[in-house]
């Protein structure tokens, strides 16, 4: 037990010169790709954890305090801990950051700066979470799903703002090259949507089985990417066909991951979920999940996007909408041409919301690995269980009901601006 409990430390000490180095080498311009990479490293810690933490975890007696656990269940535990202190050090910024509308605010320094004691902080937070009760863990299990839930729909909306973009910076251009570039890959994703929605009828609904559920669920996803061009293509909309396109291959993707957790033992997953499979499912919805919050850590604060330091018609606004990777420099390093700017440096981006992200982002990565806690299958199986499947299958509904109601809205409400 000594030598368990001296692990902890161990990794303590032999990280701290490697945190030093790290450390001194982040800038303020660089605070936000060291945030991302931060949350990357915590999810390496939880697949690690997931695989090796688990046999570990019955050594300790407030874990393991009744008999009978399974291996599934110690990794879960492993999971959800690991999760809960990367929650509790985004959650803690996020709640310290609320109200940070001015680089003159002191709290400024506290979000770009003082990365030796933030990650000793966060080390602090991931060793202190294997000595809370069970009893913390399975209520943060719980809110977990919850939390999940709405970094899925931040996802959604993500999503949706970059396929606007895309569509928009395009367009803009005016040229005749660029008009059939969103052509092809329009056409490329409709072809890949409904491509895949036929290998899906091969997988999910094998000869010889009432697969009627999966059909649905198959038919569905087509019937909504139809959809999708039709209303995007009438000319009561202002629409257009890359957006419709790539949230019909996003669709197929999910309603294909939903069918791919059924239980392995299910006769209409014709995949039988070997450990291959989940271990394929588990990358492609990890990089899903890191790309989403990459692109919500760098779009999703600015002060254009859900809660913005100034009104959407303001002139700092404006300046919101440039991409949060450059332009800005200047004015977050408090480079302003005039006295009055280098008095009043307001921020490029809601740090608050930022964190939030990634608080919403370490309960997702939890219930990813973990099946949602509700899995009953082996312990060499991820995200495996119909939990998981409802989960996508909703979340495919959503962003079709989202994306309907971003192309319906303009019409029900005319006098309305949307941004």
């Amino acid at each position: 037990m000594s030598c368990l409990a001296c692990i902890p430390m161990c990794c303590a000490s032999l990280t701290c010169g490697l945190c030093s180095s790290v450390a001194s080498g982040i800038s303020k311009k660089s605070a936000r790709i060291a945030y991302c990479a931060l949350f990357g490293f915590s999810l390496v810690v939880s697949w690690v954890f997931r695989e090796v933490g688990g046999p570990l975890l019955e050594k300790f007696p407030w874990i393991n305090s009744s008999d009978g656990q399974s291996k599934e269940w110690f990794q879960i535990q492993a999971v959800l801990r690991v999760s809960l202190g990367n929650f509790l050090f985004f959650g803690i910024l996020a709640l310290i950051m609320i109200g940070v509308k001015d680089q003159n605010d002191k709290r400024d320094a506290v979000h770009h700066g003082g990365w030796m004691a933030k990650m000793v902080v966060w080390l602090v937070l991931e060793v202190l979470m294997f000595f809370v009760p069970n009893i913390v863990v399975t209520i943060y299990g719980v809110l977990s799903k919850f939390g999940a839930g709405l970094f899925l729909l931040v996802q959604v909306i993500m999503l949706l703002d970059f396929t606007h973009r895309w569509n928009d910076a395009w367009v803009e251009k005016d040229e005749q090259k660029w008009y059939v570039a969103l052509l092809v890959i329009s056409v490329g994703c409709y072809l890949g949507a409904f491509g895949l929605s036929g290998i899906l009828f091969i997988w999910f609904n094998p000869s010889g089985n009432d697969c009627g559920l999966n059909v649905f669920f198959i038919i569905m996803t087509m019937v909504l990417a139809f959809s999708f061009a039709v209303i995007a293509l009438h000319p009561a909309v202002n629409g257009s066909l890359l957006p419709a396109s790539v949230i019909s291959i996003y669709c197929a993707y999910v309603c294909y991951t939903g069918l791919s957790s059924e239980p392995h033992d299910y006769a209409c997953n014709g995949l039988n979920k070997s450990k291959a499979v989940s271990i394929g499912t588990l990358v492609l919805g990890m990089l899903t999940t890191v790309l989403s919050v990459l692109y919500s850590a760098l779009r999703a604060g600015s002060s254009t996007t859900f809660f913005s330091p100034s009104p959407p018609s303001s002139p700092r606004a404006s300046a919101g909408s440039k991409p949060l990777l450059g332009g800005d420099d200047d004015v977050e390093e408090g480079k302003g041409k005039g006295k009055d700017e280098a008095e009043s440096r307001p921020v490029s981006y809601s740090y608050s919301f930022f964190h939030l992200i990634f608080a919403l982002a370490s309960m997702y990565s939890a219930m990813l690995l973990s099946g949602w806690t509700s899995s009953t299958e082996s312990a060499d199986l991820i995200d495996v269980g119909w939990t998981s499947v409802w989960v996508r299958i909703f979340t495919e509904w959503v962003t079709a009901g989202l994306y309907l109601w971003t192309l319906a809205a303009p019409l029900l409400f005319p006098d309305r601006e949307f941004y």
